[in-house]
């Protein structure tokens, strides 16, 4: 049956010069992004309200707060440097290299075409957010103020929300590395 003057006759005619894979990778990528952003928006938030909390709440406390026995224990510092503590003279240069990731991560946004990678990159820009949030805005001044951290494991440094997805997003890459997946969501042996 031939259609009226000015109507297509498939689907593929509606998209155009974009064909016939071009439309569902399209609409699975802006699908991708926006698990990104409510990945990343989310983690973000529950990091900040996290931070807030533990400073509203143990600031000025003598001894820690047991959540899970000794397992797992509130114990507020400030950390003016990166993972255990080290580089504490570096703040500024720490939060320069901060902004630099979320530009990055903001970037690579554009050409995620698989769910791991979506996770991962969410849960990674939520994580360097987070901490560079103190890095601008709490003591002693903007790109030299220091991390809220809190929650505390035996024999490990006190971490927060925000190192919790910076060590998922971590896990995810590699795993994404390991299986041979591109950010994209192409496999590396389709090359050859």
């Amino acid at each position: 049956m031939q259609a009226a003057r000015g109507t297509s006759l498939s689907d593929a005619e509606d998209r155009g010069d974009r064909g016939d894979a071009q439309a569902p990778r399209a609409a699975g990528r802006v699908r991708l992004r926006w698990l990104l952003a409510a990945i990343a928006i989310t983690a973000y938030a529950v990091d900040v309200v996290t931070k807030v909390l533990a400073v509203e709440h143990l600031s000025g406390r003598a001894e820690d707060v047991p959540l899970v026995g000794d397992l797992l224990v509130l114990h507020l510092t400030r950390n003016p440097g990166a993972a255990f503590s080290t580089g504490t003279e570096y703040t500024v240069v720490l939060s320069c290299v901060s902004i630099a990731a979320v530009v990055v991560v903001l970037w690579l946004v554009r050409r995620v075409g698989s769910t791991v990678w979506a996770v991962a990159l969410g849960s990674l820009l939520a994580g360097v957010a987070g901490n560079l949030t103190d890095r601008l805005l709490r003591d002693p001044g903007p790109l030299r103020g220091h991390v809220i951290d809190f929650l505390m494991l035996p024999n490990w440094p006190v971490f927060n929300i925000a190192d919790i997805c910076i060590n998922i997003a971590a896990g995810l890459i590699l795993v994404q590395a390991f299986r041979g997946i591109r950010l994209d969501g192409t496999r590396t042996s389709e090359d050859q």
